[in-house]
């Protein structure tokens, strides 16, 4: 499913926010965090005409699109899907080129892309994840080389590359931070209480005080006129990735940290899945729902708990700051703290930072929509129109050369920043390696039946660790 529009009929924006029900997860700064990356390795019916470009506006001019070609681009950004499609119109009424931008439902980006990928006419610009993403449509991957895209990239390492290197096949354009997004008001209120456990920002570091604040949250909420120190940890599409892929970042990232490892093994040994428990215990435990109804609680829901001052904490990026704002939240409340898991040496760690936002050419294409592709998403990242709705707009840090002139303006990339600068270290994205989405549907499910009493940890345990060895055998078979 997709959720389109055009420029005749205005797209609904509660249908492209991350919080809607019908849209997928929602789901960038330093050269720590870009290395950081590198080591981890709707419909818009466009209302122009056929003339050809004279330029771009602004920036560097990457040539004339070829008149005869289009674009179809499917989108896996939700929260920026309104954007895109006015960032489409404003291409078509410049050059005249068609854009077509699709968004997939929740939690459908995969199942919508191989749909669309069987039709006459598929997407000329879709995206993958990271490596595992790739090998899947290595196949349907133009050679990126000689392209602005690549040329424009800050760290040439982070673009993926074929199996045997000869060709560019996708390219990163946006990095993005999570952590626990925090409520300064509510917390200062709370470190302000007679016994509260702490009572600084700079002394909530590590998991024994996130978790001292937290219940102090909860035995406080009457007080401090909260329902719970955090929101609802839903497991609906809309909201299950920030636990069976975010959250399960934290235990793969301390245990390849700890082991050497640096692409996808073969198996894993789950040496810190006590370090799992213990925090998504303390986000169930310490929330504004009962964990037995997590069944239906959605993004939606967390999303407005947290703008409406229920709950101190959530677990969400810099992704949410345009949801956040727009739900009326001030610049000067919002700040994001790193997840904590109990790991030693967690004082010293920064956010969690890398990218799965890859774009590809597909080469099953037209040559013409090929072409028309590659110059759209050049304009994007060379153009004033396009840097400025890249970075003001969207909230995205980019990974390209030529921003200089769009300093980030989100609280929530600016709270990455400052971690960074104060030398701490970003936490990588190692979810990319991932091996399936059925390894992760297995350990969202056993954490759903943990929280609501119905299964044992043990049974998280199995997916995680036995679930892996054989989704990665079954990726080689």
């Amino acid at each position: 499913m997709v959720l389109s529009t055009n420029c005749r009929v205005p797209f609904p924006a509660n249908h492209m926010e991350e919080s809607s029900a019908m849209t997928t997860r929602i789901v960038k700064n330093s050269a720590r965090a870009v290395a950081a990356v590198a080591a981890v390795s709707l419909a818009l019916t466009a209302c122009g005409s056929d003339a050809t470009p004279e330029s771009t506006s602004g920036g560097t001019t990457t040539g004339a699109p070829a008149a005869t070609g289009s674009v179809y681009y499917l989108n896996f950004k939700p929260e920026q899907a309104e954007q895109w499609v006015e960032l489409a119109g404003k291409y078509t009424k410049e050059t005249g080129v068609e854009v077509t931008v699709e968004t997939a439902a929740s939690g459908t980006y995969a199942a919508t892309l191989k749909s669309e990928m069987a039709k006459s006419d598929p997407p000329s610009i879709f995206q993958v994840n990271g490596p595992v993403g790739l090998a899947t449509w290595q196949d349907y991957t133009a050679d990126l080389t000689d392209t602005a895209l690549y040329k424009n990239l800050n760290v040439a390492e982070m673009a993926l590359k074929s199996a045997d290197g000869s060709q560019v096949s996708a390219v990163p354009y946006v990095i993005e931070t999570y952590g626990l997004i925090y409520n300064k008001a509510l917390l200062a209120k709370y470190f302000a209480l007679p016994d509260a456990a702490i009572k600084s920002i700079d002394d909530l570091n590590n998991f024994a005080a996130l978790k001292a604040v937290a219940e102090g949250i909860q035995a406080n909420k009457d007080a401090l006129g909260v329902d719970g120190a955090f929101t609802s940890s839903g497991f609906d599409p809309s909201s299950d990735w920030r636990f069976k892929t975010h959250l399960a970042n934290m235990p793969l990232y301390y245990e390849f940290k700890a082991d050497g490892i640096t692409g996808q093994p073969e198996t894993i040994k789950g040496s810190y899945l006590p370090n799992y428990k213990q925090i998504f215990d303390l986000y169930i435990n310490n929330a504004t729902v009962a964990p037995t109804t997590l069944s239906g609680k959605t993004m939606e829901d967390a999303t407005a708990e947290f703008a409406t001052g229920k709950a101190v904490f959530l677990q969400n990026g810099t992704w949410a700051y345009g949801d956040l704002s727009g739900a009326g939240m001030a610049d000067d409340d919002l700040g994001m703290l790193p997840i904590y898991i109990g790991a030693n040496g967690e004082e010293n760690q920064g956010l969690t930072t890398g990218s799965e936002n890859y774009w590809v050419i597909n080469n099953k294409a037209s040559a013409e929509n090929q072409a028309a592709s590659t110059a759209f998403l050049e304009w994007v990242i060379t153009s004033e129109t396009g840097q400025s709705t890249l970075v003001n707009d969207m909230g995205f840090v980019t990974p390209f050369s030529g921003f200089d002139d769009f300093a980030p303006t989100n609280p929530l990339v600016l709270a990455d920043q400052a971690y960074t600068a104060a030398g701490k270290l970003p936490v990588s994205w190692n979810f990319t390696v991932m091996p399936s989405d059925e390894w992760k549907s297995g350990v969202g499910q056993a954490l759903l039946e943990y929280a609501q009493g119905t299964g044992e940890w043990a049974g998280v345990e199995t997916a995680f660790v036995d679930g892996w060895a054989t989704e990665v055998q079954l990726a080689n078979s």
